[in-house]
Formats: structure tokens, C-alpha cells, sequence
């Protein structure tokens, strides 16, 4: 039975669903209904019966604070799919505590995956997508997805330079005339940054500290440019030498420092792309800028930093955390556009 079969027999045109499946947050949008998810991309076992308790800010709350009961595990990292189990069973737990199982059924489902995902990664996410309900399952890249909901307009036949910092990966890519022209990917990101922060603390100070702890110092007082009102900020974990509590003040300055290094591996792929670019997009990326997305978006003077460090007009997209989910809502169409050009290609065959 075709897609149009079925549509005819509810009377109504399926629901739309998207998904954004990130190394740090998963978000869940629905037609009708908004964004109905955005939580960290976390699942908590009970290890003896191997069975999920917590899923999303719940599971992130027992990082570095569970017991040996408990196993935290990220179903994907730095852009890979680490545990496809546990990726269907945090999806499924998902749906079924957001009380929408039923309205899965026949529904088209566009998943937004990091572009370094394997395409044995992509069957088995449609499998998975397939298995909860859906009928038509679609894949594309996060990049794609972020340039569209950052506001750009990826349809006209102008090239575009967009970098999408996520949690795991940095994805840069040119987009035009609706597609991506040319892409890479570095697992430098969000996460990278919180472990390069953790790393520096340990060998500057002698202090232990933990991921959430790494990821608060980034986002309070990380930055890539000196800003008039910066402060110290104080920081609490475990001596390595003594193991007993301590406190530390670290200034923005060394965080800067820090942070510097990892960035501008991120400018060295820039620029790589940029020169592997056809001229007359090249032409266009001159005119048009760079535009970020991501979490990485939200670091204090990062438009400033590329600004001056490439040389080239460069703007934070629109929402940049939910600058992926907003692209699938505005893609939502296309899709539909695409399922109207199989069903008539299908049916033309038939006569």
C-alpha cells in the first residue's frame, strides 16, 4: 500500500515529526505541537537488571553523582553512535513518556544526524524510527538542517559558509541551490572544550573537577574576546594530592587562553574548506560571511574571533541551540513535496 493509500484512509495528511539527534541534546518537534523534548542526550541503567531509570536531565543529574547501581551512558559521542541499544531504548522511552505512541503511526519522521554517521548508522536509526511507528523515515545532516533554522537561505543557487559546533562535532559546510556542496567534519567541539577546561584545572591547580562542573566554567566565563565586566569565578572539586575538597579562583583570561587552541584547529578546517570552494561560491562566502550554529554559537565574542582571525563578515545564526529542530520544522514541507514525487512516479509506473 502507498503512502497515498494510507493518507486516504485516515482522511488526513500524516504527522510530521523531527528530531534532532545530537552528542548533547535530543529535541523532539511536532507538527502542531512545537518542540515537545529538548533534554540532554543521557540514559541511566540499573546495571543488575539492566533496565532504564532515567532518561534525559534526570540522568544527566547522576553524572559523577550515582552510585555502582547505576551506569550513565551517552548514546552518542563526538558524532558516532556509540550504543544503538541504548539509542532505541532512549527514544522509546522518550515517546512513550511523552504519551504519543499513537500519534507515530503512519507518521513521516526526519531524523537530523551529525554528518560523520555511517550509513550501516543511518539503516539501523531507520530501523529504529520504523520499529516506534513510523511509516516514511528521512535522514539528513545537522549542517543542512542548522544553515535553514540559523536563518539562511539555503535554496538559492548562492554559496554559503556554515559552521554547526555542537557538542561533539564541528560540522563546516558551503550550501547551495538546496544542498551541500562541500562539507567536514572535526570532533572538536562542545565536549571537546569542557575536557580541555577539566585538563587544565588538574595540571594549573591540582584540582579534580568534574564534566558539569568544566561545562559551567565555559559557558560563565569562557569567552574568545576581552569583554569590560569580566569577573574570577570560583571553582570547587578534589586536590589530587591530599583527595580533600577545595575551592579555586580561575579568571576568564585563563579560559580564554585554553580555549584558544582547541578554536583554531576549527579555523584550520575553516580554511581548508575555503580553499577546496568553487571560485564563484568562494565569491559568494566573501559577501555572504560565515554563519555559526550550535552551542558553540553561545561562546562570548566567537563571531568577533573568526571575524578578525579569516577576515570575513561573519554573524551567529538565529537560536543557535535550536537552530537544527527549527531547520527540520521549516524543511517539513520539502519532505512532504518529495513523498507527492515518489507516490506519482510510483503510480505512473502502474498505468
Amino acid at each position: 500500500m502507498n503512502m497515498i493509500n494510507k493518507f486516504n484512509k485516515t482522511n488526513k495528511q500524516p504527522t510530521f515529526v523531527s528530531m534532532d539527534l545530537g552528542t548533547s541534546n535530543t529535541l523532539v518537534y511536532i507538527a502542531g505541537s512545537g518542540i515537545v523534548y529538548n533534554e540532554p542526550s543521557i540514559v541511566a541503567y540499573r546495571i543488575k537488571e539492566n533496565r532504564i531509570i532515567a532518561v534525559g536531565e534526570a540522568a544527566y543529574k547522576m553524572i559523577g553523582k550515582g552510585n555502582k547501581s547505576i551506569r550513565v551512558v551517552r548514546p552518542m559521542v563526538e558524532g558516532v553512535i556509540t550504543d544503538i541499544r541504548a539509542t532505541e531504548a532512549q527514544l522509546k522511552y522518550i515517546f512513550n513518556k511523552l504519551r504519543i505512541v499513537k500519534q507515530l503511526k503512519y507518521s513521516i519522521m526526519l531524523l537530523a544526524c551529525p554528518s560523520v554517521i555511517t550509513e550501516l548508522e543511518k539503516a539501523a536509526l531507520k530501523k529504529i524510527a520504523q520499529n516506534i511507528g513510523a511509516d516514511k523515515v528521512f535522514v539528513e545532516e545537522e549542517v543542512k538542517m542548522a544553515a535553514l533554522g540559523g536563518g539562511v537561505n539555503i535554496y538559492a543557487p548562492n554559496g554559503n559558509l556554515i559552521i554547526d559546533m555542537g557538542g561533539g562535532t564541528t560540522d563546516i559546510a558551503v550550501i547551495s541551490a538546496g544542498d551541500i556542496v562541500l562539507s567536514k567534519s572535526l570532533k572538536i567541539a562542545g565536549n571537546y572544550l569542557n575536557n580541555e577546561i577539566q585538563k587544565f584545572i588538574r595540571s594549573q591547580y591540582g584540582l579534580e573537577i568534574g564534566t558539569k562542573t568544566a561545562e559551567k566554567v565555559k559557558m560563565e566565563i569562557g569567552s574568545l574576546h576581552k569583554f569590560a565586566d569580566e569577573r574570577p569565578m570560583k571553582v570547587y572539586g578534589r586536590d589530587v594530592v591530599s583527595g580533600l575538597p577545595r575551592e579555586i579562583q580561575i579568571t576568564p583570561q585563563e579560559i580564554r587562553e585554553v580555549m584558544k587552541v582547541p578554536i583554531s584547529r576549527i579555523i584550520d578546517l575553516t580554511v581548508q574548506v575555503l580553499e577546496e570552494t568553487p571560485p564563484e561560491l568562494a565569491g559568494d562566502i566573501f559577501k555572504n560571511g560565515i554563519t555559526i550554529c550550535g552551542g558553540g554559537g553561545l561562546i562570548k565574542g566567537i563571531d568577533e574571533y573568526f571575524r578578525q582571525t579569516l577576515q570575513l563578515p561573519t554573524k551567529v545564526g538565529e537560536q543557535p541551540l535550536l537552530a537544527v529542530i527549527n531547520g527540520t520544522k521549516k524543511f517539513e514541507q520539502d519532505i512532504f513535496d518529495i513523498i507527492k514525487q515518489e507516490n506519482s512516479f510510483t503510480k505512473a509506473l502502474s498505468y
